[in-house]
Order: structure tokens, then sequence, then C-alpha cells
């Protein structure tokens, strides 16, 4: 298979890929009309991208595209509705950098506790300023929100526990039993989450139910002077009320992302935040660790090997969790060439509409069983002409 690789991933994941026999394109360069322009030219089957956006005219540039891996968690950078109405696997690599955002949320955490980077600041500038920076607080038997219990929420809660933080969450799987087995507090709510903490870190997918999760009621409910991180998207967060926050609640954040985040690697940028004295802004690198990085690229490339050998996606994200089908159709049929033709044929002018479709050869290769889910009106005479088809065992259709 032809595979673009249209982002900087681990040479590891490269080297896989190429090792399995694909014919592999690199260019971490490309994005926008360099992006469908490349597509164009090399036709791929596969393309694999990390924060390169993948626009509905990048979907129609290539007929031969079939699958897009997203190497890291995360993927509403692609169109992924888009992808699903021109039936292409989207798939991504979740799990694989948890630790390393995990890591930098507790880095941070700490960074805003002892002023770490203004630390360092002055004294490369020749300053030294040991009664200010002699205040911190000290984070032991303070209590830290987590809201978002997946893969990084769960490092985080891991590494907040050996800091002797007091943990309590909130997330749509959490349950109190569950929160029990973790040593943690159980929240009802996100501003349930803000209420309870002087520390509170964000580990939610950005969809359109968590856009602007944390808002003015949110920060209105964490206490004066607490610490809120975002290492996970900046939609998540209502910018305007965080900057009410700043400076009407005291509030210290640390923000690996943030809105107007630069698209280029490198180069000049201007925000508002990241000049506030309250805030310290990292660039966007909470996967970026070495190791992550690695487990990322192979996974990525156990993806795309396996889906060129078999056919099967792991970690596809847009698969229907259960289809529209009204009717299930079981044909035992003699295992020979042109029987299931004749049957679709037969669902086809009964203009049953299939869904989902499984085919089962027994033992010896004789006989098998097909199993059909389909929309339609499932009169009995369609079944009853179905059953009449030469080498046809047995039909049955059930409503489900």
């Amino acid at each position: 298979m032809t595979i673009l690789v249209a982002d900087n991933i681990a040479s590891v994941g490269l080297e896989a890929l190429e090792e399995a026999g694909h014919h592999v394109v690199d260019d971490a360069s490309l994005n926008g009309d360099a992006l469908v322009e490349a597509l164009g030219r090399e036709q791929p089957n596969i393309l694999i991208v990390r924060s390169t956006k993948v626009t509905p005219e990048a979907l129609d540039a290539s007929p031969a595209l079939s699958l897009i891996v997203r190497a890291g968690a995360g993927y509403d950078t692609i169109d992924v509705e888009g992808a699903s109405a021109r039936g292409i696997y989207v798939a991504n690599c979740p799990g694989k950098n948890s630790v390393a955002v995990a890591e930098l949320t507790i880095g941070l955490i700490v960074s805003i506790d002892r002023r770490i980077p203004d630390n360092v600041a002055d004294a490369r500038d020749g300053k030294w300023n040991k009664k200010t920076y002699a205040k911190a607080e000290g984070l032991k038997g303070q209590t830290i929100g987590v809201v978002g219990l997946g893969n990084i929420g769960e490092e985080v809660v891991r590494r907040a526990q050996a800091f002797d933080l007091d943990v309590v969450a909130w997330s749509r799987s959490l349950t109190p039993e569950r929160a029990e087995d973790m040593g943690i507090g159980y929240c009802e709510s996100a501003v349930d989450v803000a209420r309870s903490a002087s520390i509170v870190t964000l580990h939610v997918a950005s969809t359109p139910e968590t856009k602007h999760l944390a808002d003015r009621s949110f920060f209105e409910a964490l206490p004066k002077g607490s610490i809120f991180i975002n290492t996970t998207r900046a939609a998540v967060v209502d910018e305007d009320a965080l900057k009410w926050a700043l400076e009407e609640r005291g509030l210290r954040a640390g923000l690996d992302v943030f809105h107007g985040e630069p698209a280029v690697k490198q180069g000049s940028f201007e925000s508002e935040l990241a000049g506030h004295p309250n805030v310290y802004i990292t660039h966007h690198i909470g996967a970026s660790t070495q190791q992550a990085q690695d487990a990322t690229a192979l996974e990525a490339a156990r993806v795309a090997n396996t889906f060129s050998v078999t056919g099967d996606v792991p970690n596809c994200v847009n698969l229907a969790s259960q289809s529209p089908a009204t009717h299930q159709i079981t044909v035992r049929h003699l295992d020979e060439v042109g029987v299931l033709a004749r049957v679709l044929d037969e669902m086809s002018k009964a203009d049953w509409n299939i869904q989902e479709m499984e085919n089962e050869i027994f033992s010896g290769a004789k006989a098998a069983v097909a199993t059909m889910r389909f929309n339609g009106d499932a009169t009995d005479d369609v079944a009853e002409r179905i059953e009449q088809q030469e080498k046809v065992l047995a039909v049955s259709v059930i409503e489900l």
C-alpha cells in the first residue's frame, strides 16, 4: 500500500511501515493546499497525521484513500463526519502519550506552586529574589480535582497521590464505586470538582459536548488563588471566563493549549495570556517525549499494517456502534459460487438495504451461514423467493 505520512512521527514507526513492504511517502511539511496536492499526486491508501488538519478538500483529493490514522489520541483536527460519509476509516492511537501528558501536568502544578520559571528567569537576568520565591504554599494535603478519567486522567491521579494530594474527580464513566476503588472522591459534575479542589486539571476529549466545559460558572466555583491546568484542547475552556478568573479570582494557570495557538512549528506569536504574570504557557508539548513519540509511531504503524493485512482497523473511531437495521435475515446455504449473489439480487429487488453482513464457513467448506441486517419491508414472499433459490438450505427473518 501507499502510505502518506504528513507529519513528524518517530523513525521507528516509519521503519515498521517500510519493513512491512509499504511505499511510504514522508513529508512533515504538508498542510492545507500542499496536503491536498500531495494526496492527489500520490493517491495514498492510508494517511497518517498528528496535528495536520484533514479537510473535506483533502478527503476528496485521493479516491484511493481508505484509512486516516491520527498518531495521537484526539482526532478533532480530522473531518470525521466527512470521512464517514465517504467510507473512509479514521483511527487513533489512544493511551500511548498518557504518561507524557500526565508528567507535564504535574510539572506545571509544581512550577506554579514554586514559581520555578520565574525563579530561573530572574536568576539568568542576574536578579536575586529569595524573599519573594520562598513563599510557596506546598502541595502536600491539598485537593486536586481531575476532570476526565481516561488514560491521561488516571495517570495524573497516580502521580498526584504520590505527592500526597487528595484527589476528587468527575468523568462521564466514573461511578462512586469505581472512585472508591481508586481511592479518590466522587464528584457529580465538573463544577462540583471546581468547588471541591484548590487545583483542577482538565483531561476530557474536545467534543461538542465538552466545548467551554470550563465556563464562567466553573471558574466562579473555584476558590480564590486556585491552580488551573489545561493540557487537553483549547476549545474546552471559555477563554473570556478564564481571563476574568485571572483578574478577579487570582487564578494561577498552566496552559499547554490556548486559542490562537500558532499552526507552525517555530516562529513568533502574540497572546494576551502568554504575557499574564499568573499564566505559564508551554508550547503544546504534552505528548512530546521520545518515549511517547516512539510508542505512538509504533501504534500508528500497527494500525496501518493490520489494516493492510486483514482489513480490520484497530482503534477505529467512526464505525457505528449500532446500525439502523430493522431486520435480520439468516441464510444457510451451500458454499458454492453464485449462491450469495442470487440471494443479494433478491434483496436488492425487494429494496432491502443491507447494513451489516457476515458469512461463516462450516468445517469442510461444504456449507455456510450468511447473516445480514437490513432496512426494508420484510414481507414473507421475499424470504420465500430466497429460500427457493438453488443451493439455499434454509432462511429465517426476524425483526430487531
